[in-house]
């Protein structure tokens, strides 16, 4: 039986066991998965171990995707310019790191009929989050992908590291002038029940608003995104789903169903 796991600092919380056991059974894989506990300065050591051990992958949540892909020796594009890696596979004795969260957003958008081609998309954030999902993004041919950021500077650096013509980096209050089709939040500011300060301007009946973050009531973001008119409001956990959905793919060789598996989240998070 292959072993995977998810490691972090803290791990008490992930789902991940409970949704790639799901995928495991859907899909007919005989794979165990559990969750581990790092401590903070041990990371590297304890991948090696994990490796000796004969572990096939892991997942890599916070704070150590950056570490993960330090210590990878052949990185994926998107990977690469993320900065961070979530997903690593071990084989022949060698560390592959990939970054699946773009695609899991990507793909939790357009089960839910969001349409990207020649949208105008506006990215909160320049982070790891946004880092993540800007290649996925650019992938399905949008018109203008603006990056806005408290620290413009952070976003200039991204959009001059991207070298695509349809990305521009704004400042908050800058997003007063444009009006979008698409807006994601990759700040964290909803896990403090805050609001990245940007015009209500630029939301329109037409507006989906979507926040990386999901608890089990609507987010602070969201609730206010949905108070001045967005068209659809959509929290992160299809996106949770869909990101461990390619990590599986990426493992095993198939893509699991997401829709049975994000459903029977769904209906954990509304009893937690």
């Amino acid at each position: 039986m292959d072993k995977y796991l998810v490691l972090g600092n803290p791990i008490a919380q992930s789902r991940s066991p409970s949704i790639h056991q799901l995928f495991a059974k859907q899909t007919d894989q005989n794979i165990a998965y559990d969750k581990q506990l790092v401590e903070l300065d041990n990371f590297n050591n304890h991948i090696n171990t994990l490796i000796a051990q004969g572990i096939k992958g892991v997942n890599v949540t916070m704070p150590f995707k950056e570490q993960a892909l330090a210590i990878s020796d052949q990185l994926s594009d998107r990977a690469e310019l993320a900065g961070a890696v979530n997903t690593l596979s071990f084989v022949d004795g060698k560390i592959f790191g990939d970054n699946t969260d773009g695609v899991g957003l990507v793909n939790d958008l357009k089960s839910q009929q969001v349409e990207f081609q020649g949208k105008r998309i506006l990215l909160l954030g320049a982070g790891g989050a946004a880092r993540g999902v800007l290649l996925p993004l650019l992938s399905e041919n949008p018109a203008l992908l603006c990056i806005a950021n408290r620290t413009v500077s952070k976003a200039e650096s991204l959009v001059a590291t991207i070298k695509d013509s349809r990305a521009q980096a704004i400042s908050f209050a800058q997003t007063q002038e444009f009006d979008f089709d698409i807006i994601i939040n990759a700040t964290s500011t909803s896990l403090s029940a805050d609001i990245p300060p940007i015009s209500s301007q630029c939301i329109s009946i037409n507006t989906v608003c979507y926040d990386m973050v999901y608890s089990k009531e609507e987010t602070t973001f969201l609730k206010w995104c949905r108070a001045h008119g967005a068209k659809q409001v959509i929290d992160g956990l299809g996106m949770l789903v869909g990101q461990a959905a390619e990590s599986f793919r990426i493992w095993r060789g198939v893509m699991p169903d997401i829709a049975p598996v994000l459903a029977n989240l769904r209906v954990e998070l509304s009893k937690d």
